[in-house]
């Protein structure tokens, strides 16, 4: 069970507030870094919102910038087919592509869908063959992002300790994961090693959120076609909850790699405010299915959202 959510109040201190989100998110097994900002005022809070964490699968959105960027300036084609060999794969949590059984012929907008909405891992390494990682970094420094690097296909993070345990010792891959880094921020898990992995921090993504909604050095037509795939993002368990409504618009990209559990978002409400959100986590607690963790990461970004809504 979870502790409540703070209701924050004209006498919640911002630095009393994020001890006591620090507090409940280490209380449930989880390290976080956060950052929420007013996208009208450009206040913000965060916890540790500058420590570079693996990005897992929140690196389809940097590559769905490039790709769209390609498309407007006319060196790739929307519509062009592109063969894809099938995945296969047999473990818990792939999906699209990259579980077909049978080779695939799709259009580089459908991938596009595949890897953004469904976080398809080969649609996203079809993509990448169009678009290799180190393109993909220049477009973000080309348009004012930093903090986030690209280093490396998706196809290396279907490639860790968890695929070659059982299912039922899936717990013992979480262990290694979290028992094996190192105090800065190497690991033995390759996918894990900041000096390695594609990295971001909560700044960075939420400079690119910010970015995509309301672009400065970004071609508006690109901005919006990654903001509509994000807002058909089919996984919707970690900060939907807390921040979908009838009152509200919401998009977002989840990532998720062995304890790595991420998602980045922006809500934007009827009254016309809107917010930033993107939660970066490590779980301390060594199992697969986390749901409370999920849950607990919308917790706190829900009650800093608040504090920032409500000063």
């Amino acid at each position: 069970m979870h502790a409540p959510r703070l209701a924050p109040t004209s006498h919640t201190t911002a630095d009393g507030l994020i001890d006591e989100v620090r507090r409940q998110l280490s209380d449930g097994g989880l390290r976080a870094c956060l950052l929420v900002r007013d996208l009208r005022t450009g206040r913000e809070i965060g916890i540790d919102p500058d420590t570079a964490l693996p990005s897992a699968s929140l690196v389809k959105v940097p590559l769905a910038v490039a790709t769209f960027e390609r498309i407007r300036r006319g060196e790739l084609d929307a519509a062009a087919p592109v063969d894809v060999a099938p995945g296969r794969s047999t473990a818990l949590g792939p999906t699209g592509l990259t579980r077909f059984r049978h080779p695939a012929r799709i259009a580089v907008e459908d991938l596009l869908y595949l890897s953004t909405c469904l976080s398809d891992e080969r649609a996203a390494d079809a993509l990448f063959a169009l678009t290799p990682p180190a393109r993909v970094t220049a477009f973000l420094r080309e348009f004012g992002i930093h903090g986030i690097t690209v280093r490396h296909t998706v196809d290396e993070l279907s490639d860790t300790p968890v695929e070659r345990f059982d299912p039922a010792q899936a717990h013992l891959a979480h262990a290694l994961a979290i028992d094996a880094g190192t105090s800065g921020r190497g690991h033995r898990v390759p996918q894990l090693d900041t000096t390695r992995a594609n990295t971001g921090t909560a700044r960075a993504w939420t400079d690119l959120l910010q970015e995509l909604r309301s672009p400065t050095a970004l071609h508006p037509d690109v901005a919006e076609a990654v903001r509509g795939l994000m807002l058909h993002n089919v996984l919707r368990q970690r900060l939907t909850p807390d921040f979908a409504s009838d009152a509200t618009t919401w998009w977002s990209k989840t990532g998720t790699l062995l304890h790595l559990r991420h998602e980045i978002g922006v809500v934007e409400h009827a009254d016309g405010a809107a917010y930033a959100v993107s939660v970066l986590t490590e779980s301390m607690v060594p199992a697969a299915a986390q749901p409370g963790a999920d849950a607990l990461m919308g917790q706190a970004a829900r009650t800093l959202r608040d504090h920032l809504r409500h000063i």
